[in-house]
């Protein structure tokens, strides 16, 4: 494919405030374009979109937030008859994190601006970013845009069995897994994980060990998680899952190929949602893939809202 032809990925985000009880939007006035849009940037190499969300608004507005819920993606053609797509997230910015933001006019944003979701739908310079205010409306109105996460991680690429002399947890990870492991740490961490649990094996270890140094956790080994003790009624896991959608806290569960299904099933099976396309495609992960199950936080009964899969 030439680079003409490969389409141009990006990845922005509708921060939100509640003011007067009614969600407040963030828009960006662009200074070379002179525009109005919601604020967005060019995946660069060796990122996935999360990572760049978080990235570019914090290059772009100072704001240092954590991914909320998917909103989706929009596709558009440039001037120079490239596609591109834009993925979307919604990131609720809290007073602490307003007040740490620093943002000076510079040669790409001229200025920020707050605005009710109305006025916002307006003053915006696209139709593709109303598609997005639509679609955060909607997700806010439901209950939804304040969430937490359940993130599960399958290992990086290991050392293949057949070819390991020792016991199958002492498996490391091929120099591929080492760098899907480096890969993911950076988008995992755009949803502040509270928590890391891991599988005893040493290549979910390792896997997650760049995301526990980035975010300064501790990772939680648990042989709940691991392929030794899998049973195929899923008992340990469907308790551990209880657990940790109980607490309401972002997790990370790193965990193999056989007991991946059921973590998404115990979530789907705790929330009453009927497995999809998009379930089933969280459960069976390739080797250094992720998935996020966004939940709607404080609410009588658990409610998965988002379901988002990542590929490294």
């Amino acid at each position: 494919m030439t680079a003409a032809a490969t389409p141009v990925l990006a990845a922005g985000i509708v921060c939100w405030r509640v003011v007067d009880d009614k969600p407040r939007v963030l828009l960006v006035h662009r200074t070379v374009h002179k525009d109005v849009s919601l604020p967005k940037g060019k995946l660069d190499p060796g990122e996935l979109l999360p990572e760049t969300a978080v990235r570019e608004i914090h290059e772009e507005t100072g704001l240092s937030v954590e991914l909320g819920v998917p909103l989706g993606k929009v596709h558009y053609t440039l001037g120079n008859g490239r596609d591109k797509y834009v993925h979307y997230w919604a990131a609720e910015v809290n007073d602490h994190i307003l007040e740490l933001a620093k943002f000076t006019p510079n040669d790409e944003i001229s200025s920020l601006e707050w605005l009710p979701l109305a006025k916002a739908r307006k003053k915006v310079s696209y139709e593709h970013d109303i598609d997005v205010l639509d679609r955060f409306a909607a997700v806010y109105e439901a209950g939804n845009a304040r969430t937490f996460a359940m993130i599960a991680v399958r290992h990086g690429k290991a050392v293949p069995g057949e070819t390991w002399d020792g016991p199958d947890a002492t498996r490391p990870l091929m120099h591929r897994g080492t760098d899907q492991a480096a890969t993911i740490a950076g988008s995992i961490a755009a949803f502040a994980p509270d928590r890391i649990l891991s599988s005893t094996a040493a290549r979910c270890l390792a896997t997650i060990t760049p995301l526990a140094q980035r975010t300064e956790l501790e990772i939680k080994a648990t042989d709940d998680l691991s392929q030794d003790a899998y049973r195929s009624n899923g008992a340990a896991v469907t308790a551990l899952v209880a657990k940790r959608l109980k607490k309401q806290k972002s997790t990370v569960l790193c965990s193999h190929g056989p007991v991946l299904p059921q973590i998404v099933g115990a979530l789907a099976e705790a929330s009453h949602t009927t497995p999809d396309a998009d379930l089933r495609a969280a459960a069976l992960l390739s080797t250094g893939d992720f998935s996020v199950l966004h939940f709607a936080r404080d609410t009588k009964k658990l409610r998965l809202v988002a379901v988002e899969t990542h590929h490294s």
